[in-house]
């Protein structure tokens, strides 16, 4: 079996001790006891805990899963949207409710992380954001989806009412509040019924 390199042990305990004691919490010290590695080895792979956040938020970029955003399976827009932000919850849980979103976590700190990490979170929000909003756009043109906002603002509507669910959760321990939340969101961009004519008066 092959050693796992010092580099990826740093990362990948660092990615649990941001996410169990945030940005500011976390010491270099804390990371490299919890990758069982010599505090002086840290600086031969990254030069700041900083530049470690930056590629801890990236590679959490790279581990998020697109797929059910993907059309193929006859499934409406909404149908996509929910399964997506569920398997996002259900990432999250694995991890530890009481811990949150990890890029929540860094977004949440960005004003003492800096602006590299700023900068990381931003583009990840704006990629995200993005593949939402394609979902979300074709939803528009079917006529399933209003279209009374653009696609981006009803894709960064939809994070955010995840994100604060997510948040709630984090607080409670209790994760039921997300679906209602989603399905809240999902319902209010739902493209309201064309009537046959004008009411009774």
């Amino acid at each position: 079996m092959p050693r796992i390199s010092v580099k990826s042990r740093l990362v990948d305990s660092a990615e649990d001790v941001f996410r169990r004691q945030g940005f500011g919490g976390a010491s270099v010290q804390d990371i490299t006891t919890a990758a069982g590695v010599p505090k002086g080895s840290f600086y031969n792979h990254f030069p700041s805990k900083q530049a470690l956040a930056v590629e801890i938020v990236r590679r959490y970029a790279r581990g998020t899963d697109f797929s059910a955003l993907a059309a193929g399976d006859g499934s409406s827009c909404a149908e996509r949207l929910r399964r997506h932000f569920l398997a996002q919850a259900e990432r999250t849980r694995a991890t530890g409710v009481e811990f949150g979103c990890l890029l929540a976590t860094f977004a949440g700190e960005c004003a003492s992380a800096g602006e590299p990490v700023r900068a990381a979170v931003r583009e990840i929000l704006d990629s995200w954001t993005a593949a939402v909003a394609a979902t979300v756009a074709e939803g528009q043109e079917s006529g399933e989806l209003t279209a009374s906002r653009p696609a981006g603002e009803l894709a960064a509507f939809l994070i955010d009412s995840f994100e604060g669910a997510t948040l709630r959760a984090k607080a409670t321990g209790d994760q039921s509040a997300v679906p209602v939340q989603l399905d809240l969101a999902l319902a209010a961009l739902r493209a309201a019924p064309a009537t046959a004519g004008r009411p009774a008066p």
